[in-house]
């Protein structure tokens, strides 16, 4: 049994002023509804676990209504930190599950084939992560000003989500961190902690992540874009 846990409880404190980035509609939809719906839509995943802020968790149920999200779902309160919303959100998996992927809510356009191979990956391995290999000049500054060094970008990944596991190695890899005491903003961070190998997986299709207000225009064109060819596809198949 395959589950995903949506993380949706942060506070997007990067877009600035009182936007909650993943309720900003995008393409006619809350960038949740849209995260989410992909996940809805997979028949590889079997339930979704969304980790809200208490104070939204009647808003995440208002949506699944709304928009016909009929795939089993629980809807978990967040912790502190990202790390603390994560293992609320694994406690709430279904005990079957043997493979999770972790979602972060604000990216709303990651390809189904992306997330399918992280579920193989995660299979074989034990652990897998969404990445690409960095093609930027990459630098190393010790106080945001100069310039100390220039990094091999050859052996350097940009990771994003689905971050993918075998159930038993988050958990395992998550009492980890509670037992050392660390703070992680990348959950195969954690698996690094108990040696346990990550495969990288990576796709050509985008998989960008709001973050900043200048992010806007870029998702939201994509995200019409994969309306429209979504539409072409079902018009297609009608005929």
């Amino acid at each position: 049994m395959n589950s995903a846990v949506l993380v949706a409880a942060g506070r997007g404190t990067r877009m600035g002023g009182q936007v909650d980035k993943l309720w900003l509609e995008l393409a006619g939809r809350p960038v949740l509804a849209h995260t989410w719906a992909v996940f809805d839509r997979l028949p590889e995943v079997e339930e979704v676990v969304i980790v809200t802020r208490l104070e939204r968790m009647e808003d995440v149920a208002e949506l699944a209504r709304r928009y016909g999200l009929g795939k089993p779902y629980r809807v978990v309160a967040g912790g502190a930190r990202r790390q603390d919303s994560v293992r609320n959100g694994l406690a709430a998996v279904d005990p079957r599950a043997e493979l999770v992927a972790v979602q972060d809510a604000a990216r709303p356009c990651t390809h189904p084939e992306l997330i399918r191979a992280c579920y193989e990956a995660a299979r074989r391995t034990g652990a897998a992560v969404a990445a690409r290999p960095m093609t930027d000049t990459i630098k190393e500054s010790e106080d945001g000003r100069f310039v100390k060094r220039t990094l091999d970008r050859t052996r350097l990944w940009a990771v994003q989500t689905p971050q993918t596991f075998r159930v038993e190695v988050l958990r395992r890899a998550l009492e980890e961190v509670e037992r050392r005491g660390v703070e992680i903003t990348d959950d195969t961070a954690a698996c690094e902690l108990i040696g346990q190998p990550v495969e990288l997986v990576v796709h050509p299709a985008p998989n960008p992540k709001l973050t900043r207000p200048e992010d806007v225009p870029y998702l939201e064109w994509l995200l019409g874009r994969m309306q429209a060819r979504a539409g072409a596809a079902s018009g297609g198949a009608a005929s």
